[in-house]
Order: structure tokens, then sequence, then C-alpha cells
């Protein structure tokens, strides 16, 4: 069974889409932040995981330098409400898949995650 990590401060985002992706098959695990996040990450292994951009305490970006310097490849999507044209660049040249726009789409982002777990 796919690992799915949603990593969003809100937390109907996290209830919505972990809801969502728990009926078609995926294992869901949820964070609230960053931090949480990384301790997921490394006792879990997700497959895939749905990065929020800004949070309060530790935001998407340096949750994404984190795991790299860790030399962790995980496959990782951005989801931002805002456009941000640095945290962007820097996202792919840390090695995203891509971004997902606020607010979410459950079509485009079924179509993005079940691409990157099948």
């Amino acid at each position: 069974m796919p690992k799915l990590l949603i990593v969003d401060d809100e937390v109907d985002v996290r209830e919505f889409a972990g809801n969502f992706f728990k009926k078609r098959k995926i294992e869901v695990f949820k964070a609230a932040g960053g931090k949480e996040a990384l301790v997921i990450i490394d006792r879990e292994k997700p497959d895939l995981v749905l990065l929020d951009v800004r949070m309060e305490e530790m935001n998407g970006i340096d949750v994404l330098r984190t795991l790299r310097k860790k030399n962790n490849n995980v496959k990782i999507i951005m989801v931002t409400g805002v456009e941000n044209g640095d945290s962007v660049k820097e996202a792919h040249e840390l090695g995203i898949l891509g971004y997902i726009h606020k607010p979410l789409i459950l079509e485009e982002l079924e179509k993005v995650v079940m691409k990157e777990l099948s």
C-alpha cells in the first residue's frame, strides 16, 4: 500500500485530503508542521509528501532543504496559496515534482498524486 504524508498547518486541509486518499487505498499520515513532518518522514518513509509552503514554525522550503541535506530524495509536491518566485525557483532546484495551488481541486490533486504513487 502506498504511503502519503500530508503536511499542512490547516486542520481542514489535512482531514479533507487525508480522507480522500484513504478511500483510494493509500496509507495516509498527517503533520501540522515541518518539524513533525521530518519525524514522520524518517519513521514512515512515505512514497510521496504533499508539503505546504507557508507554515508557522518551519516552512515547506526549510523542510525541503533539511531533507535534501540528509540525502533524502523522497518525492515532494509543494502546496501553496501564494506565488513566490524565489521559493518556487529554490524548490525546483531542490528537486520537487511540482506545485499544486490552493484551494485544492480534488480532480487535479488525485491526478497528480495517483500518477506518482502508481
